[in-house]
């Protein structure tokens, strides 16, 4: 009888329909696109961030005043439960490399000085050889360089595995020295580890930058745990062997955590503010519902008349309005899906007008946001229609009830 009676007032059903459409469309639309938002973002967080990797600073955010910290801090710190490598860092920015062939350069690289085997050992999947590879046996005069180091431009190659290259380094502001260094390999594209381009760097023994800068210690040490779930005993147990200094722990785990939680209320407070448009049909619901009980009032009389009962009444209105939920939802998951794909489209195709050319963070120049895929799990989509269910039910329940009320004898009198 409630189907019925919608298909008497099509036009009237539908319109009354296409507020829930509307409401479940833009709810589903948020949603979904923030969702596949929020899962975008992660996946380019773990390729800036591996998880499992903790990085030691001394002082400000990112490396403190001159060198830090010593051969004991790092032993300390490989000691520690769930710590599987720990190496120290010597970095150097502003270096320039000349090619002693055609004296071509590059400048602003970063030189980092490092233990080969055990860097490597931290960032395995990350550093992966384009050209040579790892030496078995170092010399302080090794050299391994990123790609952009390597191709200045994409058809571009600087230097050859087993050449020798210049590196002019700044010991301070009036002083350069030029140190010669043999080029053992060249590292594919790696992107960004933390705060380290590692495409825009060069590479040199630890000890050979200790001896250039005659120091025995070193800025950073970069920390390998054996899992992630060790990141938060280690960053305390690392803070507690220097009590009595400013030490900062780069907990990427912790980090992304941060950000997804930011990420998390900013999906509820757009879905909450789709949810007005659903609320606002429901009003619809409830004016057009309150209009048909005026004109099927006869209808009511005639129904208690030969039996029906209040509940009787109550249901079959209940259920008009439940339809109404049902169909609107139902028609407005598709729709707020290829809404969010259709958003997704324009913001992949305009987001180079508004993407920095450089990224603050590694000075690299920055690429577009990556194509966002919307994503509408089923729980999202159960959930949507039986949103517009609960709403339309609440907001049908006081016309039901007025229905239900009529007293038959004035119902069958009513014109």
């Amino acid at each position: 009888m409630a189907w019925e009676s919608l298909k008497q007032r099509r036009f009237r059903t539908s319109l009354t329909t296409l507020g829930v459409v509307i409401g479940i469309t833009a709810i589903i639309a948020l949603a979904s696109l923030g969702e596949g938002f929020r899962v975008t973002i992660r996946e380019q967080m773990e390729q800036g961030f591996e998880l499992n990797v903790l990085t030691v600073m001394s002082g400000g955010l990112l490396t403190g005043v001159g060198s830090y910290f010593t051969d004991d801090d790092v032993r300390n710190i490989s000691k520690i439960e769930g710590v599987a490598v720990a190496a120290p860092l010597l970095q150097k920015s502003a270096v320039k490399l000349y090619n002693n062939e055609t004296h071509k350069n590059s400048t602003a690289l970063v030189m980092l000085g490092v233990n080969f085997a055990e860097f490597w050992l931290i960032y395995p999947e990350r550093l992966l050889f384009e050209n040579g590879s790892l030496p078995t046996s170092i010399a302080n005069n090794t050299l391994i360089i990123g790609y952009n180091v390597e191709h200045p431009k994409e058809t571009e190659t600087f230097a050859y595995t087993n050449q020798n290259v210049t590196v002019e380094i700044a010991l301070s502001r009036t002083r350069f020295e030029n140190y010669t260094f043999n080029l053992a390999g060249t590292i594919g594209k790696s992107g960004a580890a933390g705060f380290i381009n590692f495409d825009d760097t060069i590479f040199v023994p630890l000890e050979a930058a200790r001896q250039i800068f005659d120091t025995d210690r070193a800025d950073m040490i970069f920390v390998k745990l054996s899992d992630p779930s060790y990141s938060d005993s280690v960053t305390t147990q690392i803070k507690e062997l220097f009590p009595a200094q400013e030490v900062r722990v780069l907990v990427p785990s912790a980090f992304m955590e941060q950000v997804e939680s930011v990420l998390n209320m900013v999906e509820i407070f757009l879905t909450s503010i789709a949810s007005i448009a659903l609320l606002v049909a429901g009003l619809g619901i409830m004016n057009i519902m309150t209009v048909s009980v005026m004109e099927r009032t006869r209808e009511i009389g005639i129904l208690k008349a030969i039996g029906a009962k209040s509940r009787t009444v109550l249901t079959m209105f209940l259920t008009e309005a439940a339809l109404i939920g049902i169909m609107g939802g139902l028609i407005g998951v598709p729709l707020g899906y290829a809404m969010a794909n259709v958003l997704s489209h324009l913001m992949y195709r305009y987001s180079a007008g508004f993407t920095p050319s450089r990224s603050i963070i590694t000075g690299s120049r920055s690429h577009p946001l990556a194509a966002v895929t919307p994503i509408l799990t089923p729980q999202l989509a159960i959930g949507a229609i039986a949103f517009a269910l609960v709403v339309s039910v609440i907001f049908g329940w006081y016309p039901a009830r007025k229905a239900a009320k009529l007293n038959p004898v004035e119902a069958l009198r009513y014109e």
